[in-house]
């Protein structure tokens, strides 16, 4: 009895050790801290060092040259064109996405007949695989056989036997660029403005409405302030998705024509792992850095605004 005693004591004294703040809060942020170490933390600080060196994927050490590859980067067009197109398609993409977003949040705002439907259709892009669904893409826009190219024939936009080469002139290949972009992105802030629309108290629109306001004085005034915070949330997020991704430029373009679509995240992987050049590659890819901690800070501050207004 005394020893069954002493053992129901020591587990208590064990659990309420464990129970401890000081303790119980490192055990269970430590799976967190290794992935963020692991697999953010590690590669990133790998990428510094390399910058500094010649490596290659013959020799992924390689010796120290200081400042070399910055300059070299700097001074190539090549990369100076892959960041105004990174800005120019995130600007871009990002914009289109949350007009069209605000118009859809608003139009399913209301349960009607369908809208399961439309809401899984609308999902589709968001969960579908991007390099497949990237690759549907390409033959929607393939230069001979494009399915867009056929439905524009039948309605007499274009003369038949023509055809537009969606991914063979730099402006429409642009704008396949970011059409598609905007097609993966905006379900994801489709979604959020939706949330953000159903945590809107119904008594402040119906107050607006005896008060005589139209549809577009209660968005104005009533919605749009209350959804300012997840909006610059969904915003941001969108942003960083858009700035990082290559794989839309990859498979839809390869940066083409003439290197007038290349960003920086496919410009990096095409120098550093198809060109063998690590140093470079690394280098392109720190570029990305101070834009992505820029935006995190902003990522953290608005969700934080979000939290005390609603």
């Amino acid at each position: 009895m005394a020893v069954a005693q002493g053992i129901g004591a020591a587990l208590s004294r064990g659990r309420t050790w464990f129970e401890r703040d000081r303790v119980l809060a490192p055990v269970l942020l430590s799976p967190a801290v290794a992935y963020i170490v692991l697999l953010v933390g590690f590669p990133f600080l790998f990428a510094l060092y390399l910058s500094w060196t010649d490596a290659t994927t013959g020799n992924p050490f390689g010796r120290f040259i200081g400042l070399s590859n910055f300059a070299l980067v700097f001074q190539d067009p090549v990369a100076s064109r892959a960041l105004r197109n990174t800005f120019a398609f995130t600007v871009a993409a990002q914009g289109t996405v949350m007009v069209l977003a605000n118009v859809l949040a608003l139009a399913l705002r209301k349960p009607f007949r369908g809208r399961g439907a439309v809401m899984f259709l609308l999902l589709l892009p968001w969960v579908a695989p991007v390099s497949l669904s990237t690759i549907g893409w390409l033959w929607i826009l393939h230069a001979r056989f494009s399915v867009l190219d056929w439905a524009l024939r039948q309605v007499g936009l274009l003369p038949p036997g023509a055809n537009m080469f969606w991914l063979g002139r730099p402006d429409l290949a642009f704008a396949a660029v970011v059409g598609v972009h905007v097609w993966r992105m905006l379900p994801f802030a489709t979604v959020v403005l939706l949330a953000g629309h159903s945590a809107i108290p119904q008594d402040f629109l119906d107050q607006a409405e005896v008060d005589g306001a139209n549809l577009w004085q209660k968005y104005r005034h009533v919605m749009l302030p209350l959804l300012a915070p997840v909006a610059v949330v969904a915003l941001l997020f969108g942003t960083i998705f858009t700035f990082t991704d290559m794989t839309v430029v990859y498979v839809l373009t390869r940066g083409g024509p003439f290197d007038t679509t290349q960003v920086l995240a496919s410009l990096a992987f095409f120098k550093g792992i198809v060109g063998g050049n690590l140093s470079v590659g690394a280098t392109i890819s720190l570029l990305l850095f101070p834009v992505l901690l820029v935006a995190a800070v902003f990522v953290l501050r608005a969700a934080r605004r979000a939290e005390v207004s609603w």
